[in-house]
């Protein structure tokens, strides 16, 4: 039929149809097919981690001393008594000085980072050499150790070569004795960090190290302007393993000293509560304090230090 202007009419166009939904039983099991998978690690999740965290928080507000079937609610005496405990203050003034030793541990893993990262003779070798230290497990370290700084050990026989005689008990004096346990714990934890460092620093794109030295940029300006903004969310989950690591010292201190000498530890402390003097409770409480200064501790570095998004690009 002709057009009232003379011009032929258009087909009307057919309304775009919407696809056809998908029955509700492919639906289902498409959506149910994620929790399928994660069903397996969530249970154990629950039943290896949350509950008994949840059976810890419970035991701190009783009396029970880990053996009899009894235990009467206390509320927060718990909690009461390790605030008013002078003790309780003393081993964060030892987690000092493995805080300040993780601070040297984090400088040496980012400077053999950086310098392995680089093209250099035998940095395969010497990164297995920096990495093996964190394989060893904690209890023969410490009886490595143990024989190193014993009177007449390892440590007394190296010096006497060198021409150095020292009578200095290494183990003997608080401070003595925590600056070589925290000495120890450098040796051993600055794998960890070299690798987390080496593996954000070789993540950054190659052409922008051929552009810096294009533009006549030496190591020291390539690691201010390239390495450091490239690693900074690597450099902060470093600082906060670090704190909690210091906070929370127990298998090289323990095989050592056994906490003597000035060197008992927030961890030491609640083993004994528990184990020695049979104050399980006590010692829950004590741990559910640890767990909530490392939360928090977490959660100020978090916001002093937040995780921005880097574009090196």
């Amino acid at each position: 039929m002709a057009h009232p202007t003379g011009r032929a009419a258009r087909p009307q166009e057919a309304a775009p149809t919407a696809p056809p939904r998908a029955p509700r039983g492919p639906r289902l099991r498409r959506g149910a097919t994620p929790w399928l998978f994660l069903a397996a690690p969530l249970l154990l999740l629950i039943v290896f981690t949350y509950a008994p965290v949840a059976n810890m928080v419970a035991y701190s507000f009783t009396d029970w001393d880990g053996v009899s079937p009894e235990l009467n609610y206390t509320g927060a005496g718990n909690y009461a008594e390790l605030l008013t405990r002078p003790a309780l203050f003393e081993v964060f003034f030892v987690s000092g000085y493995y805080l300040a030793a993780s601070v040297l541990q984090i400088a040496l893993a980012l400077y053999f980072a950086t310098v392995l990262s680089f093209n250099v003779r035998f940095r395969n070798f010497f990164k297995g050499v920096l990495f093996f230290p964190y394989l060893i497990n904690g209890v023969a370290i410490g009886f490595v150790f143990l024989h190193f700084f014993q009177d007449g050990g390892t440590l007394d026989s190296v010096l006497r070569l060198l021409g150095v005689h020292t009578d200095r008990p290494w183990l003997g004096t608080p401070v003595s004795a925590n600056v070589s346990l925290a000495g120890v714990s450098v040796w051993r934890y600055l794998g960890l960090n070299f690798v987390l460092f080496l593996g954000a620093i070789q993540s950054v794109p190659g052409e922008l190290y051929e552009a810096a030295e294009l533009d006549g940029a030496n190591r020291r300006q390539q690691f201010r302007h390239i390495i450091a903004p490239g690693i900074r969310p690597v450099l902060s989950l470093s600082v906060i393993l670090s704190v909690s690591g210091s906070l929370s010292a127990f298998e090289v201190p323990f095989i050592m000293t056994g906490g003597a000498t000035g060197t008992e530890t927030f961890v030491i402390q609640t083993v004994k509560l528990a184990f020695q003097f049979n104050k399980t409770g006590l010692a829950s409480a004590s741990a559910v304090v640890l767990l909530l200064i490392i939360l928090a501790v977490t959660w100020v570095q978090r916001r002093l230090v937040p995780d921005d998004r880097v574009d090196l690009v």
